[in-house]
């Protein structure tokens, strides 16, 4: 099994992992608990056109600030605190959503620090031969938070390497994400001063940095399949 760590596109036609921490990885895996279907959006309109064809919860922002006239920004604390009878919720970022647009692998998942472990055991029964973690980044630029995320969710596919005897095979690159992120505590200081951090806490988002760096506060892990992300 090869596990290869990737920007922005995935080079598996297996498995992959879209990792977008701060906050769409994050937000989307806090809807699984409330929604039945999360269905990205690729503009504005793509979104507010699916909010009316599914009858769904309108969220999105730009530029990490909630779009004007939506129901909800890409806030995760604001989507668990959120209370609805709709069955549907329909999602716009930046970043996140931008990246699955273009993810064709078989099975694409969708992955944090909140979900971690569970994220790496999906993988690990789905896969057959090769994991990619893609982190999102911004705008085409590296994220430090996306990299630590892919090395905390690489620590667990390790952990189940080591556990379950896989012979996984971690690209140098993935193995560097790993190290990296050993430390809890000297990562989450290393994206508090990161740019997408200062970005969020300059739009008053410093909670949800917070949150999205909690670790392992969820099971849930969502799955990318025919324009819909469901619970795996």
């Amino acid at each position: 099994m090869k596990v290869s760590l990737s920007f922005e596109k995935t080079i598996s036609n297996d498995t992959s992992v879209m990792i977008d921490a701060l906050r769409a990885s994050t937000t989307i895996t806090v809807a699984l608990s409330s929604f039945k279907k999360i269905i990205p959006a690729f503009s504005k309109e793509d979104a507010i056109s699916k909010s009316i064809k599914y009858d769904g919860v309108l969220a999105g922002e730009r530029e990490g600030s909630k779009i004007d006239g939506f129901d909800l920004g890409n806030s995760p604390e604001d989507v668990l605190e959120y209370r609805t009878d709709k069955e549907n919720f329909i999602l716009t970022t930046s970043n996140g959503t931008r990246i699955l647009q273009n993810m064709e692998s078989p099975h694409v998942l969708i992955g944090g620090f909140v979900n971690g472990k569970a994220c790496a055991k999906k993988c690990i029964e789905v896969a057959d031969n090769h994991i990619d973690i893609v982190m999102a980044g911004w705008k085409g630029n590296f994220t430090i938070e996306d990299y630590l995320a892919a090395g905390f969710i690489i620590r667990w596919l390790d952990y189940y390497n080591e556990k379950q005897d896989l012979n996984c095979e971690f690209s140098e690159y993935a193995v560097s994400a790993k190290l990296a992120s050993y430390n809890d505590n000297r990562a989450n200081r290393a994206i508090l001063n990161g740019f997408s951090a200062k970005r969020l806490i300059n739009v008053g988002s410093k909670k949800d940095i917070d949150f999205s760096l909690k670790r392992d506060i969820f099971d849930d892990v969502g799955i990318y399949e025919n324009g819909t992300i469901t619970k795996f």
